[in-house]
């Protein structure tokens, strides 16, 4: 019979949520690079915004929350990067912008510091 500690099964969770985490950024990056190249009009764009608005709507909400232990430092800086990417696929959807290796961009940076 094994036994774990509280810190060991506790880890173990915020490496699952933050894998989950890396796989859904890389889903969103996946979308955004069948958007930029098919077109701002294209269903790959509303399918590319839709999703990485939701997602980043959700990341906002978990950093927002007191119970995100992350530092209130790190939380604010990815609270505004979150922002600008919500603002940024808004642009996007009213046809003010077609950045989309800007948001690939950012997301790439972010996916890659859930390391």
């Amino acid at each position: 019979m094994y036994q774990f500690s509280y810190a060991d099964v506790q880890e173990d969770g915020v490496a699952e949520a933050r894998e989950r985490e890396r796989e859904a950024i890389n889903h969103s990056i996946s979308l955004l690079t069948a958007a930029k190249t098919s077109g701002i009009e294209s269903r790959d764009a509303i399918e590319a915004v839709y999703f990485v608005s939701r997602l980043w709507v959700r990341f906002v909400e978990d950093l927002a929350s007191p119970e995100n232990q992350l530092s209130n430092e790190l939380r604010a800086n990815l609270i505004s990067i979150g922002i600008w990417i919500i603002k940024e696929a808004e642009r996007i959807r009213l046809r003010q912008s077609d950045n989309f290796q800007g948001i690939i961009d950012i997301s790439t940076i972010i996916r890659d510091g859930l390391k």
